[in-house]
């Protein structure tokens, strides 16, 4: 197996740096958009074959170092009492949000059984793989899950959620609470079947002042990752806009931290110390621009990382559509060439 991911996650040397991006199966492959003609995202998600095969596209195409399984972040709230759909233009819409304390107590805490197409998808995955690379799992954090339920889809200003959160906090609680128990047996579910990391995504979680995040986020987080613990495999904590929380995210768990391009990589290290692997940290628009300017932003973050073997060049967020792919494999040789040991 190519196990750089791997050693990294583990602050291992590696013969050079390891890349994988977020959303690296996704719309701007021309495999994947073939699929989408005929099958929408949910049936992707739900149908195991189809999600293995997109996971595996990437794989096919560049020479990344870790594939991750092709889901959706909001998949658990659909057997938990939700209505999801996907509407053209406007991304997922939550038809019946949360706004009471009826509501709360009305979710159904579930067990990862009520999303076993994920876990067949992840044991074709690893069947299809090979041992080429090792394949990450994933889930949404509380907050964001909560943030999506909340306000029925995407937000600018997180109004109901804040309002939820600031105005009755019992209840606030009680929604994380259900949350995080129903992320971590999925996430053990998922690791069960055969992902060899895991990642947590906190996509909105960069909206809340570090108070807000210790008081009404931390605890929910911490759970988690402290009832995966005992599996040993990468965990890995990722949020945007999280230049101010970095230190307390870390207090709340993962082996691994995700950086986005708003903090040097100098800066995340000194304030997160040595005992966590790090990954990050490219805008994702840098992608769409001349590769010579890709270079010189590969270089930079590489520059930034400096000999730290616990180091997983990512981007700061997902690839966006209609990213140019042979940037996408400039990117990833750029940085194998230029990290060679």
């Amino acid at each position: 197996m190519n196990d750089r991911f791997l050693k990294a996650c583990r602050r291992e040397p590696t013969d050079c740096t390891p890349v994988w991006f977020m959303r690296q199966a996704g719309r701007y492959m021309e495999e994947y958009r073939r699929i989408r003609l005929k099958h929408s995202i949910l049936d992707v998600c739900k149908t195991p074959e189809l999600a293995a095969e997109v996971t595996l596209q990437p794989i096919e195409r560049f020479p990344f170092d870790a594939a991750i399984i092709f889901a959706d972040i909001l998949l658990p709230l659909e057997p938990m009492g939700l209505t999801l759909t996907f509407d053209e233009g406007e991304g997922p819409v939550l038809h019946n949000p949360v706004r009471t304390r009826a509501d709360v107590e009305a979710l159904r805490l579930i067990d990862g059984d009520e999303l076993r197409f994920v876990m067949d998808a992840i044991a074709l995955a690893r069947k299809a793989l090979a041992g080429r690379v090792p394949l990450i799992g994933f889930a949404g954090a509380p907050f964001t899950l909560a943030s999506y339920a909340i306000e029925g889809g995407g937000s600018r200003n997180y109004i109901e959620t804040k309002r939820l959160m600031y105005g009755e906090p019992a209840v606030w609680h009680r929604l994380m609470d259900k949350l995080a128990r129903v992320v971590s047996g999925y996430l053990r579910h998922q690791i069960q079947a055969g992902a060899q990391a895991v990642q947590l995504f906190d996509s909105w979680v960069g909206c809340l002042s570090p108070e807000d995040y210790r008081e009404y986020v931390q605890p929910h987080v911490r759970l988690i990752f402290d009832g995966l613990k005992h599996h040993n495999v990468p965990m890995i904590h990722f949020g945007t806009g999280t230049a101010t929380l970095l230190e307390i995210m870390k207090d709340a768990g993962g082996t691994v931290m995700g950086v986005d391009w708003r903090v040097p990589l100098s800066e995340a290290r000194r304030r997160l110390g040595r005992d966590v692997a790090l990954q990050g940290n490219m805008d994702p628009v840098v992608l769409f621009a001349p590769v010579h300017e890709i270079e010189r932003r590969v270089q930079s973050i590489l520059r930034e990382a400096g000999d730290d073997p616990g180091f997983i060049f990512n981007l700061g967020h997902g690839i966006l559509p209609k990213t140019p792919i042979e940037h996408v494999q400039a990117a990833i040789d750029l940085v194998h060439k230029l990290s060679q040991r």
